[in-house]
């Protein structure tokens, strides 16, 4: 089965077309963040030339996306933004004042589960690297959700992005991925996407009772939720790892 990739303006309805095909593509709780849940349907109306789509040749079906946003970073590791809320508010900002762009921030890959398996998430990310290229962004940097890091909440992402398998590659298939393309890691965020709710809320969308105030580890979480019931309120901070990728 083939697959090619498309600007996604040459998808007439593709919001509609996506919302409707992306269970099982993202955890329900991860697209609630305060900032990026407020900010991500402006953020693809303003940078719509960044984003992209996967083609089922054979289909024609929509099955993944690609999710980019041009920045401004002076190539230090401090100078990074601060972690996936920091990187949109910056771009915005940048946006906003007229000020040319310099690098290209990938936001996310999502690939529908029926396609996964298939080297496509190399592919786009090898997409990405062509857009920056063609509009002469210096680098490509990334806030990796890494794919494994639900299975350990509780380990530090401090720890946990500098493990390594007995080949010493990267233990996370995710960062694997991405160091196997040139990917060079250049920072951890523990503190990266914050999602608050109701309780309420995060029992809908973990499907898990809160019974008592305290820490809780959930399905999906790559950390821990902190519940508070006097106030009603769960606050998570979702940790991301920076990368770059050289582009050439």
């Amino acid at each position: 089965m083939g697959h090619r990739i498309v600007p996604m303006t040459d998808v007439p309805g593709i919001e509609d077309l996506w919302s409707s095909v992306t269970q099982g593509v993202w955890p329900e709780y991860n697209v609630h963040g305060d900032v990026s849940g407020a900010l991500w349907d402006a953020f693809v109306e303003r940078f719509p030339e960044f984003q992209f789509a996967l083609l089922d040749e054979q289909s024609g079906d929509l099955a993944g996306r690609g999710y980019t946003i041009p920045c401004a970073w002076d190539g230090t590791v401090d100078g990074l933004p601060g972690g996936f809320d920091g990187l949109m508010e910056d771009a915005f900002a940048l946006q906003d004042r007229g000020d040319p762009p310099d690098t290209l921030s990938a936001m996310a890959i999502a690939i529908r589960p029926a396609h996964q398996g298939q080297g496509l998430a190399a592919r786009m990310i090898e997409h990405m690297q062509a857009i920056a290229r063609d509009r002469a962004l210096g680098a490509l940097i990334a806030p990796l959700r890494p794919t494994w890091k639900e299975r350990y909440p509780l380990a530090p992402i401090e720890r946990y992005a500098f493990w390594t398998r007995e080949d010493g590659a990267p233990f996370d298939p995710w960062i694997r991925l991405h160091a196997r393309l040139g990917g060079e890691i250049l920072r951890p965020e523990p503190r990266s996407l914050r999602i608050t709710g109701t309780i309420a809320e995060w029992e809908s969308w973990t499907g898990l009772p809160f019974p008592d105030s305290g820490p809780y580890v959930f399905p999906q979480g790559l950390a821990p939720l902190e519940i508070d019931r006097d106030e009603d309120i769960g606050r998570y901070w979702e940790p991301n790892v920076w990368v770059r990728h050289e582009v050439r």
